[in-house]
């Protein structure tokens, strides 16, 4: 992989934002907050680019926000790490990722967009986790963003819908073996409100009574299960496992509670009707 040769100042001019950085969707807003920063107490760290497509170019791989907010403070330079070769757009997205994840938490959309990217180059969810250190329950949910309906899409975009409630709507909306778009994004709207149970639920129902209304379902769904809330102590280690679990799988810790004790009492048999 390439190496940084050596830091110093850039003329904006010559600077031009490639394909690998990760953070595409980040609003003025936020710019301008890292612009007043930059003018109270200066950069803090450097940006990444390498050699660019021109003699003279450079393509920014990582800190595509400092370059922005250097720009709207009207800044000639801005200091550089300057990679030794130019990098290939997979190899950008790696960088920009593990760059950014120590930073703060990457735009959602960002990340579904660069572990498609490098699924695609790798064909493989370990390579994808061995490149980004992101956790594997991350990773897989995240590469199946791009076999979404399109309107699934839209609304995993707009933040409607959690992706993983838009993928377990859509196989629901595809147990006749096609997938009917209008039912999916109905079932995706309506899980995005649901406790787990109740989405695991209506699936379960959605695949014993294909022809049934799927309005009659989700109203099943959310109304006939009786849910007892118990109280279990737990130690320090288990809390963490558990927390860890939770936040891994984007869910709380009620629901993961409760889907790591379904799933448990499920491997005994002990959930038969």
């Amino acid at each position: 992989m390439a190496s940084i040769k050596e830091v110093k100042p850039l003329p904006l001019k010559d600077l031009y934002i490639g394909k690998g950085p990760v953070r595409l969707r980040e609003g003025k807003k936020e710019v301008s907050e890292l612009a007043d920063s930059i003018r109270k107490i200066g950069l803090l760290e450097p940006i990444v680019v390498c050699p660019g497509d021109k003699p003279g170019q450079y393509e920014i791989i990582t800190g595509q926000r400092r370059f922005l907010a250097h720009q709207e403070l009207k800044k000639d330079t801005i200091l550089a790490a300057i990679l030794d070769a130019k990098v290939d757009e997979t190899t950008a997205k790696v960088i920009s990722i593990s760059e950014n994840l120590v930073r703060r938490d990457l735009n959602r959309r960002d990340l579904i967009d660069a572990c498609t990217a490098l699924f695609r180059q790798y064909c493989s969810i370990q390579a994808v986790i061995d490149e980004t250190g992101l956790p594997r329950s991350k990773v897989s949910e995240y590469v199946k963003y791009d076999r979404l309906d399109s309107k699934l899409k839209k609304l995993v975009d707009n933040g409607e819908v959690e992706l993983k409630a838009a993928l377990r709507a859509q196989d629901a909306a595809a147990i006749s073996g096609e997938i009917k778009a209008e039912e999916a994004v109905k079932l995706a709207k309506e899980m995005s409100t649901m406790s787990g149970a109740q989405q695991s639920k209506l699936v379960k129902q959605i695949e014993e009574e294909p022809a049934a209304s799927v309005d009659d379902l989700i109203e099943a769904a959310k109304t006939q299960e009786k849910i007892t809330q118990i109280i279990v102590t737990l130690g320090a280690t288990a809390h963490k496992g558990l927390s860890t679990y939770a936040k891994d799988e984007g869910t709380t810790m009620d629901d993961a509670a409760r889907t790591l004790i379904e799933e448990a009492l499920s491997g005994k048999g002990l959930l038969e009707e």
